[in-house]
């Protein structure tokens, strides 16, 4: 082995150490939150308050019945699942076929309403958000369904975007033989079109339900303390509610571990649909 390829075997290897170290960070820059949330949801106060990193002498799960208890937590999920379910479904119905027909329109129209959908991921909410309230609460929708039509509409941005992307990967020929088979608009599109979307629509999925699920400040507008709450919103009252006199750590620990648990789950379980469907959408955008 001559020196020109045993220094490129080494550099290859500084290479390689490099990005499993940079990788190696960023993984424990990820994880430590994670880490400090699950140690500390089972412990007491005084506990969290001596050393927030240690492993619990005890995993008492005391702790998160009382947080479940105080956040009416089935009751909560409920009302979380129902807007996220209806807001998420909304969201890939109108988002897929609006790209579809753009994508096969290929008019200066339908290249400008692109256009807007695109500028409008640039717009932020807090820019809209105190006029947008006031229009829904003039129509009496400061309430569930008003919250879902919101989630709807500011979710259609960036949804158009990737499947505007992805669509275009999309063999036009599929779709011709289809009509020439005898299919309608709707069956070409749920029955042809819609199945080769699979990858790009659960990265929506995904990217929406973690958003809707997570948000505070949109449900905090709309329904505020209302009976009905959702999770995120039920936290934070019950945070107020118990925090009068201090932080009560014992409740807030294992209050964000459950309220975050479902959303974990569904991640894992669809987690490899997300580089896959962004990239391919992003590049062929």
């Amino acid at each position: 082995m001559n020196l020109s390829s045993k220094n490129y075997f080494l550099r290859k290897q500084i290479e390689t150490g490099l990005r499993l170290g940079v990788l190696t960070l960023g993984g424990f820059l990820t994880l430590a939150p994670l880490w400090i949330l699950l140690v500390n949801a089972f412990k007491s106060h005084a506990a969290i308050v001596d050393n927030p990193l240690s492993v619990p002498a005890n995993w008492d799960f005391q702790y998160i019945i009382n947080a479940a208890e105080q956040l009416s937590f089935f009751k909560s999920i409920g009302y979380t699942f129902i807007i996220t379910v209806i807001s998420v479904s909304l969201i890939v119905l109108v988002s897929s076929m609006a790209a579809w027909i753009m994508v096969r329109k290929k008019s200066k129209t339908a290249n400008v309403i692109f256009m807007a959908f695109v500028a409008a991921m640039l717009i932020p909410f807090q820019a809209i958000m105190y006029p947008l309230i006031q229009l829904f609460d003039g129509m009496g929708l400061k309430n569930m369904t008003g919250l879902i039509i919101m989630y709807g509409g500011f979710g259609l941005s960036m949804s158009v975007f990737l499947y505007h992307g992805f669509v275009k990967g999309v063999p036009l020929g599929v779709e011709e033989a289809a009509f020439i088979d005898g299919c309608n608009i709707f069956q070409m599109f749920f029955l042809i079109v819609m199945p080769l979307l699979q990858s790009i629509t659960v990265t929506v999925i995904i990217i929406n339900t973690m958003w809707i699920w997570n948000d505070y400040l949109l449900p905090f507008l709309v329904i505020g303390n209302a009976a009905d709450k959702t999770l995120v919103l039920a936290l934070y009252f019950a945070r107020i509610l118990a925090g009068q006199y201090g932080n009560p750590w014992q409740l807030i620990f294992p209050s964000v571990f459950i309220t975050i648990i479902p959303i974990i789950v569904v991640f894992l379980f669809l987690q490899k649909y997300i580089v896959k469907g962004i990239s391919a959408g992003a590049i062929k955008a």
